[in-house]
């Protein structure tokens, strides 16, 4: 697949800290890439040296091929950007916002109505289009963004958490946008919200103090997970010790946990690299006289593979 977004050895000095320390990666059409990492990682500044608004101090970027700094327009004009706090002209109406974008992106006539209609519908701004953006909530100011990020219907779309400020049903209408969209795209999306990376992105990368430490697809990084593919019971809380106990001397077996107090507590069995153990452990904790029940396989959660990955990052 031919790279529509390429990083190769990017990074971002300011003083003597490495905001971003040679960063390369590519982002192919169709994919959608979960941009992941604690706070000051640097993906917005990561994002923002993609979309031109910083200067790296070492390395390049290209949108569709075009240089970032050396062909700054030709990369913009295939670029729509969501940055960080959604950025709009506070005394303009969304309307009118919206307007100014297209005339900025040179989008006229019935073309300009017909994608100003179509952002509209999209991101749901009808009921405040003649609002002015600083009497909006936070929420709104976001699908205004979005929905000038989306207007010129770009082959590159870069969005700094798209649902932030957002209820569950407008970050619902916002992931089957770019579910919607995807196919002829490439998509970058920065997000502290993981089951958004599940739900709508195809990779995954994971940065920490400027570098990349993980690069994969959801389900990689998850199956990193420990407990991914374990086995899951509840027990009484007054004999899960002696159940962790006799469940790790089983065949197959290479440690039980608590995974969650209560007066029933889940335990968690994980076996011995690939082995087969679902059928013994269900066997034999059903003949025990340990009331088990709820038995389930575990799969695995990216929040626990991201503090394991961004853990004591020198």
């Amino acid at each position: 697949m031919t790279a529509m977004i390429a990083l190769t050895g990017l990074t971002k000095q300011f003083g003597q800290i490495h905001a971003v320390a040679d960063v390369s990666f590519t982002v192919a059409k169709g994919e959608v890439l979960g941009f992941l990492g604690p706070n000051g990682a640097g993906k917005s500044t990561t994002m923002k040296m993609l979309a031109g608004f910083l200067t790296p101090s070492a390395g390049k970027a290209s949108v569709c091929g075009f240089d970032v700094v050396d062909q700054p327009i030709a990369a913009k004009q295939r670029l729509g950007y969501l940055p960080e706090g959604a950025p709009a002209y506070p005394d303009m109406t969304a309307r009118a916002f919206l307007n100014f974008i297209a005339a900025v992106r040179g989008i006229t006539g019935s073309e300009r109505t017909r994608r100003i209609g179509w952002a509209i519908e999209r991101t749901q701004l009808t009921a405040v289009l003649d609002q002015p953006i600083d009497t909006l909530s936070k929420g709104f100011k976001r699908r205004v963004g979005l929905a000038q990020a989306v207007l010129h219907d770009p082959p590159v779309l870069i969005l700094d958490e798209p649902t932030d400020g957002l209820d569950p049903n407008q970050k619902h209408e916002v992931r089957g946008l770019i579910q919607d969209i995807a196919a002829e795209k490439a998509i970058i999306i920065s997000t502290h919200i993981l089951e958004e990376v599940e739900a709508v992105c195809s990779r995954a990368i994971i940065i920490a103090r400027g570098r990349v430490l993980a690069d994969a697809t959801p389900d990689a990084l998850v199956a990193q997970d420990p407990d991914h593919g374990a086995v899951s019971l509840t027990v009484a809380a007054d004999v899960a010790d002696q159940a962790i106990e006799a469940l790790a001397t089983l065949p197959g077996v290479a440690h039980a946990h608590i995974n969650r107090q209560g007066p029933r507590s889940k335990i968690v069995v994980r076996a011995e690299g690939d082995r087969p153990i679902a059928d013994t452990v269900r066997q034999f904790a059903s003949a025990a006289p340990w009331q088990a029940a709820d038995f389930a396989t575990e799969y695995g959660r990216l929040d626990q593979v991201f503090r394991h990955i961004t853990r004591d990052v020198a």
